[in-house]
């Protein structure tokens, strides 16, 4: 068994993976790591090795206890991948990327896969037929969207996501949120044409924290997979032999 985590900067997502599949999934906040880490080893006792994204949000006293329950490996750009990576400033590239385009390549061989992650960007990543990685773009997340109005602007407040019932906002709250989640659900689709143009057979995978609010009006076909990174995060310790 593997132990697949993922470190972002308030939340830890752990993925235990038996022969490729996921087993078990859950998350904490990064003050509760060592808790569930303990938690995790004593129910999957059988975990023989780990792989860890973005390690440098946790404190030395956490990697210390990781260190002591298994061999790890840190994911950065060093480290051996199933794909070529063709991106232009390789160690630049964040490791959550990788790992997605990583998934790609294992669940979706030879074949030209756009996967966008819904989180606190919106990036789009592409991987094609020849196992290449060529790159992709960035752009606000949804709770970004929502802060940047409230930061930049004098009198808009700061809203939660909300799904707006249609096209034509009547008042300040309203129009804010057919403008950011409508905005994005068009940016979405017009990545997808774009990528459709130009590369036969695409598939689009949509993942991340909020690919909740964007899935059901996106009006191309899609494949939702809230749990693509920790798979591509599996399959790199795997590919990888320590």
């Amino acid at each position: 068994m593997n132990l697949a985590i993922d470190i972002g900067n308030t939340w830890v997502k752990f993925g235990v993976f038996a022969s490729g599949e996921l087993k078990h999934k859950e998350s904490c906040s990064i003050e509760a790591f060592t808790t569930s880490l303990k938690q995790i080893a004593e129910n999957f006792p059988f975990i023989k090795k780990a792989i860890v994204a973005s390690v440098g949000n946790l404190s030395s006293h956490q990697v210390q206890k990781l260190e002591e329950k298994y061999p790890i490996l840190i994911l950065d750009h060093t480290v051996k991948l199933p794909f070529v990576n063709k991106y232009g400033s390789p160690k630049t590239l964040g490791v959550d990327r990788i790992a997605l385009v990583s998934a790609a390549a294992k669940n979706y061989p030879n074949k030209n896969v756009l996967i966008i992650d819904a989180g606190t960007c919106i990036t789009y990543d592409f991987i094609n037929a020849d196992n290449e990685y060529l790159g992709g773009a960035i752009s606000p997340g949804i709770h970004m969207r929502y802060k940047s109005l409230n930061n930049y602007t004098a009198n808009l407040p700061l809203l939660n996501p909300k799904q707006p019932e249609t096209y034509i906002g009547a008042l300040t709250q309203s129009s804010i949120h057919v403008g950011i989640l409508h905005g994005a659900r068009h940016e979405i689709d017009g990545f997808i044409d774009a990528y459709k143009g130009d590369f036969e057979n695409l598939t689009v995978i949509l993942t991340g924290g909020d690919a909740q609010f964007l899935l059901d009006s996106i009006k191309n076909d899609i494949f939702a997979n809230p749990n693509f990174l920790l798979e591509g995060l599996s399959h790199i310790l795997e590919y990888n032999t320590f």
